[in-house]
C-alpha cells in the first residue's frame, strides 16, 4: 500500500499516566475491539450515545470537511464517556466516507446498501478515520488518517451476489463493505493504511499509549 495522508495527533498532556489507568473504548464496533485486543490492550467497552446525524448536518452546513467531522464525532463520543469516568483514558472513534463531496452513512437496509454500491462503483472515494483520547472531560490527543479506495466497475449480478453473501453485515459499515472480508472483492486499488480503512488508526494510538505508560516502550 502507498502512504496515506495523515495529520499528526496533538498531545496536550505531558506527564505519563499511571500503569493502572483504566482504558475505555467508547465504541460498539466489533472490529475496533478486535484490533485493540489483538494489539495486547486491556480495556473495557462503554458506548457513548450521541446524535451523530445532528453533528454531521451541523458541521456540513458550516462547511466542515469530512475529516474534521470524523474527529468531531470521535471527540463527542470520547467526552461523553470521559465526563462519567474520572481518570480513565477514553478512546472515541468515527469514520466518514466522502465521494466527490457526497457523504455516505451506514446503509439502513439492503436497498440502501445496493444504492451505495451502485453510486461508488467505478469511482474513487476517501475514508477519513478520526480518533480522540479524552481524560476528565477534555480531549488530550487526536489523530486523523485518510485512505483512498477505488471501487472496480461492478455488474448488477455481482452486486446482488455480494449482498446475498454478505448479509446483514453490509449495514454495519459505511460504504456497505468490510475490507477484512468479502468487501476486498469490491476494489481495484487501495491507497492508505489498512487500520485506517477498518476505522481505527491503530499505530499512532499505540505510540500515544506507550508515552502514557499503558504499553512498554
Amino acid at each position: 500500500m502507498t502512504s496515506t495522508g495523515t495529520k499528526s495527533g496533538t498531545t496536550l498532556l505531558a506527564e505519563d499516566a499511571a500503569s493502572d489507568t483504566t482504558l475505555i473504548l467508547a465504541s460498539g464496533s466489533t472490529i475496533r475491539a478486535q484490533l485493540l485486543r489483538g494489539a495486547g490492550l486491556d480495556f473495557i467497552i462503554e458506548t457513548a450515545p450521541v446524535d451523530e446525524a445532528e453533528i454531521r448536518i451541523a458541521l456540513q452546513a458550516e462547511g466542515a470537511s469530512a475529516g474534521d467531522t470524523a474527529v468531531a464525532l470521535a471527540e463527542a463520543k470520547a467526552l461523553r464517556v470521559s465526563r462519567k469516568r474520572p481518570g480513565a483514558l477514553v478512546i472515541g472513534c468515527d469514520q466518514m466516507l466522502d465521494c466527490n463531496n457526497v457523504w455516505f452513512e451506514k446503509p439502513g437496509d439492503r436497498d440502501h446498501a445496493r444504492a451505495h454500491l451502485q453510486a461508488l462503483r467505478g469511482r474513487a472515494h476517501t475514508l477519513s478515520s478520526g480518533i480522540v483520547v479524552a481524560r476528565d472531560g477534555q480531549r488530550i490527543w487526536h489523530e486523523l488518517s485518510t485512505a483512498r479506495l477505488t471501487m472496480r466497475p461492478l455488474s448488477e449480478e455481482f452486486i446482488e451476489a455480494y449482498l446475498d453473501a454478505a448479509g446483514d453485515a453490509v449495514q454495519s459499515s459505511v460504504g456497505a463493505y468490510q475490507l477484512e472480508g468479502l468487501g476486498a472483492q469490491l476494489f481495484s486499488r487501495i491507497e492508505g493504511d489498512y487500520f485506517t480503512i477498518l476505522g481505527l488508526p491503530l499505530l499512532p494510538l499505540l505510540d500515544f499509549l506507550r508515552q502514557h505508560g499503558l504499553l512498554k516502550r
